[in-house]
């Protein structure tokens, strides 16, 4: 096994700025691009009969299975984690793969030895990674939320599309029967015209709502530096690797960004919501350190098409929709004691969607959208619709030639990106307890706040020196 390259004081080589693509790099605010190879030097595979390379970024978590994906569908040259646990154990499970604690030191050293990369890192760090590697004309897997902020998203987007590189979010949802059977039933205008969602989570289940932990020494095993990326200096504490970061502003995005590219998935699919007119919030108040305990959130969709305007209201921290939404809707048939059928009462589950429409209403309950039923009592009716080969086969195809996947970065990923991402800006103005916040009115067009410049930074943050132009 090669040894662990770490980071350095001196930051690696950067492009020049006449490599950026000028409008993204403006809607970004200045993120830099990789080094290295350019597109046209880059030689990715697309045979179907070619064995991919692949290098992946973070390797603990949800990294674990998305590099065991990796290596299920090509081989895996070089990983790159922060956690030195992590890398140890790669040593069995990645066996042969180069390591590495900074990431940038490894697209620099073997952009040529690979094709595609996995980045699974904290949200923060999405952006870098991902930035880098397409510039460098990789191909890219990235975990959801596609990025912390919102025109980070957008710039992932339009580079992914500019760099006609192979692209995917990890919201797998996207790529299950159930889910996609849904959204083309709302399509087909079963319901009539939808004018009203509800998408609830248990989320958070991960200490938010309060303040800075106490600084402690760095763990001999974590690159805290690297770790940190182009989030502002701090100092470690015990509260941030390797999970509770998703609930500070600088890292992570709050149980919004964590399961709505889950639970908000099929009502985006099925009702196209991009560009909502305004978002509003209640929360259980915040310090703008960490999220709040709790929020809820209203989301205006102005007209699009011949899809009326709709109104979709997220639900986090233990908050429901009311009750009386989902009256008519039948319980669970369970066998009793004596093996006979009886009805249970019905019970919200702690997760799910309600779709509201003026022929029916759908419920679908759980993260992924795992079965519907109406309101009416009538079963859905059969709809057509397209089968995924599975969500990260999509991806491994598309690398090879195939169609793009369902959630590739420029049409479908970056977009529902924006959409919830969106919600966090009136998270931000609702920082007092159980007072709506501002109603934030959004130009998409120019990704702005019209009404509200304090959000710009958490719009538009600015990456630390090192990690950008």
């Amino acid at each position: 096994m090669s040894r662990v390259r770490r980071s350095s004081s001196r930051p690696v080589a950067r492009a020049s700025r006449r490599d950026f693509i000028t409008a993204s790099a403006a809607v970004a605010g200045g993120y830099w691009i990789a080094p290295g190879l350019r597109a046209d030097e880059a030689k990715p595979a697309t045979s179907a009969n070619e064995e991919i390379r692949f290098a992946c970024i973070g390797i603990g978590g949800k990294g674990s299975s998305d590099s065991a994906d990796a290596a299920r569908s090509g081989k895996v040259v070089a990983v790159a984690d922060v956690d030195a646990n992590q890398l140890k154990r790669a040593e069995k499970t990645l066996e042969g793969a180069k390591q590495y604690a900074d990431f940038r030191t490894m697209l620099d050293e073997m952009g040529k030895e690979f094709d595609a990369v996995t980045v699974s890192t904290p949200d923060h760090t999405h952006i870098t990674a991902a930035a880098m590697a397409m510039q460098m004309g990789k191909h890219c897997f990235c975990q959801k939320p596609l990025t912390r902020a919102i025109s980070e998203a957008r710039f992932l987007g339009e580079l992914a599309r500019s760099q006609k590189v192979a692209t995917q979010m990890g919201n797998q949802g996207t790529a299950g029967d159930s889910l996609r059977r849904a959204a083309a039933f709302i399509k087909s205008g079963a319901l009539g015209a939808v004018k009203e969602v509800h998408v609830w989570t248990n989320r958070p289940v991960w200490p938010q709502g309060g303040g800075r932990p106490e600084e402690k020494p760095v763990p001999a095993n974590l690159d805290w530096d690297c770790w940190l990326g182009p989030a502002p200096l701090r100092p470690y504490a015990a509260g941030y690797h390797p999970f509770a970061w998703r609930g500070f502003w600088d890292f992570g995005s709050g149980a919004l960004g964590d399961m709505a590219c889950h639970t908000f998935n099929m009502p985006f699919m099925a009702l196209t919501l991009r560009d909502p007119a305004s978002v509003q919030a209640v929360t259980s108040g915040h310090n703008k350190e960490t999220f709040p305990k709790w929020s809820i959130i209203d989301f205006e969709f102005p007209t699009l098409g011949d899809r009326p305007a709709v109104k979709v209201k997220w639900y986090d921290g233990g908050k429901l929709p009311d009750a009386a939404l989902f009256a008519g809707f039948r319980g669970e048939v369970k066998k009793n004691a004596e093996g006979k059928e009886e009805e249970q009462p019905f019970k919200t589950a702690a997760s799910g969607v309600l779709v509201i429409g003026e022929k029916d209403v759908l419920y679908a309950p759980g993260d992924y959208c795992g079965d519907m039923s109406l309101k009416s009592g009538s079963k859905p009716a059969d709809v057509a619709f397209t089968k995924s080969p599975g969500h990260f086969v999509e991806f491994v195809n598309a690398i090879k030639g195939g169609p793009a996947a369902v959630s590739n970065f420029p049409d479908y990923a970056a977009p529902l990106t924006e959409t919830i991402l969106l919600g966090n800006l009136a998270v931000w103005a609702a920082d007092t307890a159980d007072v709506a916040g501002k109603k934030i009115e959004w130009d998409p067009a120019k990704l702005v706040a019209t009404n509200a410049p304090e959000v710009e930074s958490i719009i538009r943050p600015t990456p630390r020196d090192g990690w950008k132009a």
